[in-house]
């Protein structure tokens, strides 16, 4: 892996190394060439003459100056020459430096387009492309984020115009009701009890739809936090079928729980029991009249399977790939029958993933599946 990461900036180095050598090269020839026609060469005495009619302009005797050229110059060429090629070496690589701050320059300038949400792809120079596939990868993963928060947004907002008007709906029917109780006292008892009896089912409605908002607030403003224990599925799962059997009378359903005996696993039984009522709701919800709900409970070595099975129309597959979204819902249309927020699946899979669970969803033309596998063991645990 560690060979990988450093190969993939192995052009910049080639790069570098051929900048560094010519670098040299030009140190050395440029070095040669002043070396060989001024400071050993033709010029030599030329120089020598200079520096000594230099000296001799400021009134230096010419014994005098000749001392001090050797002095100074003469019995220090050494010196002078590394001096001269260490100024060439510092020029040559300072020039090529302007180079080599081009690749900086070109990745703060791409580095902008992340700023700005340009939408042009980031493009560097062939040496730098592990930061530009780097960058673009960032870049794309923002994109995708953004999107993402603004069509959850979206949702979010749609949702709470919905809620809105199904708030909306009941509330007016209620007073229309008791509006009439009112300003009818010749009514029958049989039609007064019937009317008394709409106005109860919207009022009913309109508290679930109250809860809803209360939903929202939760799910958005508190974390869950899991206060586990020994659960046993079975009993529970038993316990839930028992309690919604007044709901199962609503569309005349029957419920039939297949567990095998006593399956334990470590548990927030109260949340586990949030996650159970939510599937059960939304098989009754989204289930045919008059059919059957299983539950079936297994186990093996180390998990626990819950499967809930409702017949009813299909789950289009794209529709099936969002359904634990928050605020997603599988069916378009907001009856007062099945309208609900569209969070119950998304907290259903935080939960059961927060246990170290999975949760996911079948549907074909018959039937559909909600999955929920638990492990039997805390993680770490033999």
């Amino acid at each position: 892996m560690k060979r990988l990461e450093k190969s993939k900036y192995r052009k910049l180095k080639i790069s570098l190394l051929l900048q560094t050598v010519l670098i040299t090269a030009l140190t050395v020839l440029v070095g040669g060439f002043l070396l060989e026609y001024i400071i050993d060469g033709v010029y030599n005495d030329d120089v020598s003459e200079i520096f000594i009619g230099f000296l001799k302009f400021f009134h230096v005797k010419e014994p005098d100056a000749i001392r001090l050229y050797w002095r100074i110059l003469g019995n220090n060429k050494t010196f002078f020459m590394m001096i001269g090629f260490l100024a060439l070496f510092a020029l040559f690589f300072y020039i090529a430096l302007s180079k080599m701050i081009t690749y900086l320059e070109d990745v703060e300038k791409e580095i902008g387009k992340l700023v700005s949400r340009s939408t042009e792809p980031i493009h560097l120079i062939t040496e730098l492309e592990p930061i530009e596939t780097k960058l673009n990868n960032i870049k794309y993963t923002l994109e995708r984020q953004e999107r993402e928060v603004q069509e959850s947004e979206q949702r979010k907002n749609d949702l709470v115009v919905f809620l809105a008007h199904d708030l909306k709906t009941p509330l007016t029917s209620i007073v229309a009701y008791l509006s009439m109780l009112q300003s009818h006292p010749e009514l029958s008892e049989a039609e007064r009890s019937k009317y008394t009896g709409i106005s109860l089912e919207k009022a009913i409605r309109l508290g679930k739809l109250i809860e809803e908002f209360f939903e929202i607030t939760k799910f958005n403003a508190q974390d869950i936090v899991l206060e586990k224990t020994e659960l046993n599925l079975s009993r529970m799962l038993e316990q839930i079928a028992d309690e919604m059997y007044g709901v199962f009378q609503e569309k005349r359903l029957e419920c039939q729980v297949e567990a095998a005996e006593d399956v334990i696993v470590p548990a927030d039984p109260d949340k586990l029991a949030r996650v159970f009522d939510n599937l059960m709701r939304n098989a009754v919800a989204y289930c045919d009249r008059e059919t059957t709900i299983h539950i079936q409970v297994s186990q093996d070595k180390d998990n626990a399977k819950i499967v809930f099975i409702n017949e009813g129309p299909k789950i289009a597959n794209d529709k099936l790939q969002h359904i634990f979204e928050k605020f997603f819902r599988a069916d378009n249309s907001r009856s007062s029958e099945t309208g609900g927020a569209g969070l119950g699946l998304a907290i259903a899979r935080e939960i059961v993933e927060l246990h170290g669970g999975q949760i996911q969803a079948q549907s074909d033309d018959h039937e559909t599946r909600f999955i929920v596998s638990l492990p039997k063991k805390e993680k770490g645990e033999l």
